[in-house]
């Protein structure tokens, strides 16, 4: 491979993995403060469409994006309330909403816009467009740093941008301040911070809107920053694939991250392995290079994740002793 197809590989990885890892940031915040986030993948399916749908109707990508993350937010909120204010199982309210929104959304977009449950595709201004970055002209003739500048660094959309920069942010939050502290401590002991005098419920539905606005992010990512408008089942199954690199993650950013690139490569490579004859095994068939990513999450979950140990008191409901 040349370094131009190296380079654009890699570039794919970033821009693939970007919702992955706003999604597993999302479920960080949820599951450190003891709330299974298996609703991602809804979370982020009904963020798609509204980002399109609004970016669509309003022709704003901004108010699109401001759509996506309220939406997300608004369903992260009420599985708080079926799993937190109610004390029901967060299994099952989080599978119920993935299915509530996998029927709501494509049956919501065939009766606004009339195209089968998709939206109309966005025109440019309608959606976050590739950024050029400055000497991005003047670099382009250089060996290896013109490329390295304008295919690797540059030509990401907005929300690329914000995902690099909301990594090491959503960390400093989590482990440096009084917030992060106190969710980490309500996943692992909700009856002592009960005892000191906080609110265990306040705390857990602040992870949750946290959790849904980097959701939103992601969700909005895939419809109108690298997709131009919202498509059935558009998420494919990245809301469950976040879920596997937070756990093959231990709870913790820098491997989850770690985790989301490595997804995220398999997932930009499989493109390029389509209909390429390999040795012995001939073409391989488009079908089995397609699941190479989903393969390798079950293969990671089964074999390498080890002693990881998930928060204390995840999925438990807390009931108040007097």
């Amino acid at each position: 491979m040349s370094l131009i197809d190296i380079l654009s590989v890699l570039a794919a990885t970033i821009r693939l993995a970007t919702p992955l890892i706003l999604a597993t940031l999302g479920g960080l915040f949820s599951e450190r403060a003891g709330v299974i986030a298996l609703g991602l993948e809804g979370m982020m399916l009904a963020a798609s469409f509204a980002a399109a749908s609004i970016a669509t109707i309003t022709g704003s990508p901004w108010l699109g994006l401001a759509a996506g993350m309220g939406v997300s937010m608004t369903i992260s909120l009420i599985h708080g309330f079926a799993s937190v204010t109610q004390r029901g199982d967060q299994v099952v309210s989080g599978m119920a909403l993935n299915i509530l929104v996998a029927g709501l959304c494509p049956t919501l977009g065939l009766a606004w816009f009339h195209l089968g449950g998709q939206t109309p595709a966005l025109e440019h201004g309608q959606r976050f467009m590739p950024i050029v970055l400055p000497l991005a002209d003047s670099l382009a003739d250089v060996p290896l740093l013109g490329p390295v500048w304008n295919i690797l660094i540059g030509g990401h959309n907005l929300i690329v941008y914000l995902a690099i920069l909301l990594l090491p942010l959503s960390a400093w939050l989590l482990y440096r301040t009084a917030f992060g502290l106190r969710v980490r401590a309500v996943g692992e002991n909700p009856h002592a911070v009960d005892a000191a005098g906080l609110s265990v419920a306040g705390l857990r539905y602040g992870a949750l809107a946290v959790s849904g606005m980097l959701v939103g992010l992601a969700g909005a990512d895939l419809s109108i920053a690298e997709g131009a408008g919202f498509g059935r089942d558009m998420t494919a199954g990245r809301g469950y694939v976040a879920l596997a690199a937070l756990i093959f993650g231990k709870w913790r950013p820098a491997p989850a991250f770690a985790a989301c690139l490595l997804f995220a490569f398999c997932d930009a490579l499989q493109v390029r392995l389509q209909g390429v004859a390999l040795p012995i095994m001939g073409v391989v068939p488009v079908q089995m290079v397609e699941a190479l990513p989903y393969l390798l999450t079950v293969f990671l979950l089964a074999g390498f994740v080890g002693s990881a140990r998930a928060p204390h008191a995840i999925g438990v409901p807390f009931v108040k002793t007097r």
